[in-house]
């Protein structure tokens, strides 16, 4: 039997009160995938960490190639071979997408200034690797969430570690993005790579790994070898019950008309290459009706929702029909005033605020409603987060609590709620569930299907196709920027809606 190349050996740890990790211990086979599952808070990513460098202070021993090993930081471990993608990017915004893949290990050449050169066309290389077309001179602020994460792995591959640690990799990307990383993993595996994969998704898991690690509340479940495992066992494993099937988007009736949209297009700024980034999109939105948006990387999701809330660069045109009534934001406030609320897809910087609690993140956009002569009553305030807390099952120790200790899950609950609390007729979701375990997500679908059926109108988007065919009672497909296919319920398929998020011919012709 092949001895092991990681040994984790009785792991514990804390963060102040709370036990992170409890006494864990497994092996991990040289060049193995070996998938870490469990729902969010089950300590998977600290375990990560800790493998990493990232964290340093814990109790227990990991042995690497049979020899003890406690790494001071992450150049430590990358030095001993080991390199993690994180889950939640790691990258510096002013910077190029070229400078952040060599972030703290900057080329130099005549003199020891920086060789940017050198650098840009080693990224460039990269990203062809990982077969995407960003352009390494692009500072990163203007990517998309999808390819900061291309950004992000492809920093993990420029270190050329024995040893990468995947956390949830593929939560930005869509199906095309997935498949590319795939091959690319398959490419890694080729070459003796180790491969440690968190990730939510028991297609990918049961997919690509060798072994299945479960950890549940920070102890180690279980681990076994994919052949011996089924995606329903491990479900029951990381959650310790049955997951019920969801029964969200059954015998919905929606209303009358809430939102129309009439030829609506978004220009690129000037000198872009492509004119459009949005061209001649047209829909109607019924009150208690889920409508999916889907599309490929690029296919304009997000813009859409954008334009919708007056959060473009550049001025949308067309006509945007709110209640019979024709409207102009120019802020998002004014499309907040009239209705609209929207969940953005980058929940850490654009949803959160990190430093506030509970309550604060909950209350920040209705101030007005716990405000007396001006002046905001801490009481109020509570009271009206303890409303929603309760109403969305917000599992927190209290409003009090800070935002950055809930999981993944709640704190989308959290921003849910936000928005709620403006009593919106139409919710904007982009790519709500991102990075959400299999728990958390039937808990979200729960809440859009109850806020459907109250009457409000939901837009939805996903880099998940089987979560809008649950969801959704129409789905809009987007090729480029164009609109190139609509789906009933009933009707949907996962192909014909691929074919038609892929139809650059129609998309061209538009």
């Amino acid at each position: 039997m092949t001895d092991p190349l990681i040994s984790i050996k009785n792991v514990t740890k804390r963060f102040g009160g709370v036990v992170a990790l409890d006494d864990v211990s497994f092996d991990v086979a040289p060049g193995a995938f070996h998938a870490i599952v469990g729902e969010n808070g089950a300590g998977k990513s600290t375990l990560m960490k800790i493998l990493s460098g990232v964290l340093v202070d814990y109790d227990g021993e990991i042995l690497l190639r049979g020899a003890p090993m406690r790494f001071t930081g992450t150049r430590d471990a990358e030095a001993a071979g080991v390199s993690i993608i994180h889950q939640e990017l790691n990258l510096v915004d002013e910077l190029s997408a070229a400078a952040n893949v060599f972030l703290g290990r900057e080329m130099r050449g005549t003199f020891g200034l920086l060789d940017d050169r050198t650098m840009r066309r080693r990224a460039g290389e990269l990203f062809a690797e990982l077969e995407c077309e960003i352009r390494p001179a692009t500072p990163v602020r203007e990517l998309r969430v999808g390819d900061q994460q291309l950004v992000e792995i492809a920093k993990a591959l420029s270190i050329k570690s024995d040893v990468l640690i995947m956390d949830e990799p593929t939560s930005a990307l869509t199906e095309s993005e997935v498949e590319r990383l795939f091959r690319v993993i398959g490419r890694l595996r080729d070459r003796g790579v180790t491969i440690l994969y968190i990730s939510h998704k028991m297609d990918e898991v049961f997919r690509l790994s060798d072994s299945v690690t479960v950890l549940r509340d920070g102890k180690h479940v279980s681990t076994l070898p994919r052949a011996q495992a089924t995606p329903k066992q491990v479900t029951h494993l990381m959650v310790g019950r049955e997951i019920e099937q969801t029964h969200v988007g059954k015998d919905r009736s929606p209303g009358e008309v809430v939102l129309k949209v009439e030829g609506l297009c978004l220009p690129y700024p000037p000198g872009h290459a492509r004119k459009w980034r949005l061209k001649d999109i047209s829909f109607e939105l019924r009150r208690g009706e889920v409508l999916g948006i889907a599309g490929l990387m690029g296919a304009g999701r997000t813009e859409l929702l954008e334009s919708l809330f007056a959060v473009t660069g550049e001025k949308p045109a067309g006509r945007i029909v709110l209640d019979g009534k024709e409207v102009h934001f120019r802020h998002p406030r004014e499309a907040v005033k009239a209705g609209l609320g929207l969940v953005t897809e980058d929940r850490k910087r654009l949803g959160l605020f990190p430093q506030m609690v509970v309550r604060d993140n909950i209350t920040v956009c209705t101030l007005r409603e716990a405000a007396r002569a001006g002046i905001v009553s801490s009481s109020a305030e509570r009271r009206c987060a303890s409303e929603s807390v309760k109403m969305l099952g917000i599992r927190t120790d209290g409003t009090e609590a800070g935002i950055s200790s809930l999981s993944g899950g709640n704190q989308q609950k959290c921003i849910i709620a936000r928005w709620l609390r403006t009593r919106p007729r139409v919710l904007l979701l982009d790519d709500p569930t991102r990075g959400i375990d299999v728990g958390a997500k039937a808990e979200i679908y729960r809440v859009i299907d109850d806020l459907c059926r109250q009457g409000i109108g939901i837009i939805v988007t996903s880099s998940e196709l089987p979560e809008l065919l649950t969801l959704c009672d129409r789905i809009l497909v987007l090729c480029e920027g164009h609109q190139t296919g609509e789906f009933q319920r009933g009707a949907f398929s996962e192909q014909a809606i691929m074919e038609a998020a892929t139809d650059r011919q129609l998309a061209h012709a538009g």
